[in-house]
């Protein structure tokens, strides 16, 4: 009696086996769905955030390597990297929500945090990644899609919007043949997501879901997997992409 022939395995290798991915701001969002992501297809992952309780279950549950700090210390950033033991090949940053406000509201102070954050990170981190970051791999930097219309408030987060795909671009050329990449989100439902709507949370979900292209709202494991795309495609760089489920098309 003959026996029916067998299908072929279907199972793939992990796409960064072997390889250590960095994530500033791992903890929680858009930075934990792309280390479990990045865990899951075989990274070493080493995770920073400024949270040390949280952190530390994320590591325990991840079997990360962790460390606390404040990422805008960047004396303390720069002992970071300093003290990574052996090269890594992907560092993603993220980073908190955008500032935005009135100019007669404008706070200098808190936007001159958000520069901070947006702008002088990125390059520190960039600065720091050279000698680090093997050859082919990435720098990923998160950004936004929001600063592309016009409304009052919005004038530091349109002069970012259009600042980070500009740095991302000059940084891939100058730090090649390591690539730098930006990804630019739109409504992302994260935890900093509802921290900044409140109770506006669910009716922002519900207009997203009903006006979407998609027609649903957009999760950080979206991100974590186009971010995780970008890190195994070496033919990516100086490159934004954006993952908004098609807000800028009803909205703007």
């Amino acid at each position: 009696m003959s026996t029916a022939p067998t299908a072929p395995s279907t199972q793939r290798e992990p796409e960064l086996l072997g390889q250590t991915v960095v994530v500033i701001g791992g903890s929680a969002g858009i930075g934990l769905e792309t280390a479990r992501r990045a865990r899951a297809e075989g990274a070493d992952v080493v995770l920073t955030a400024r949270n040390p309780e949280r952190l530390k279950r994320v590591g325990l549950e991840l079997g990360a390597s962790v460390t606390a700090f404040d990422a805008t210390d960047f004396e303390q950033l720069g002992r970071f990297f300093d003290g990574l033991p052996k090269p890594i090949d992907h560092v993603l940053v993220t980073g908190p929500g955008p500032y935005y406000a009135p100019l007669a509201e404008f706070d200098f102070d808190a936007a001159r945090r958000d520069l901070e954050a947006h702008i002088l990170l990125p390059l520190h981190v960039a600065r720091k990644a050279m000698g680090k970051v093997r050859p082919g791999g990435t720098l990923l930097f998160m950004g936004g899609t929001g600063g592309r219309s016009t409304a009052p408030g919005l004038a530091l987060i349109s002069a970012l919007t259009a600042a980070l795909p500009a740095m991302t671009k000059n940084l891939a050329f100058e730090l090649a043949p390591v690539r730098v990449n930006l990804i630019a989100a739109g409504f992302v439902d994260t935890p900093l997501s509802a921290s900044l709507l409140g109770d506006h949370l669910e009716n922002r979900r519900n207009q997203l879901r009903a006006t979407l292209p998609i027609r649903r709202v957009v999760g950080p494991a979206d991100v974590a997997a186009l971010a995780v795309h970008i890190m195994t495609n070496t033919a990516l760089t100086g490159a934004t992409y954006d993952i908004d489920g098609g807000q800028q098309l009803v909205e703007g």
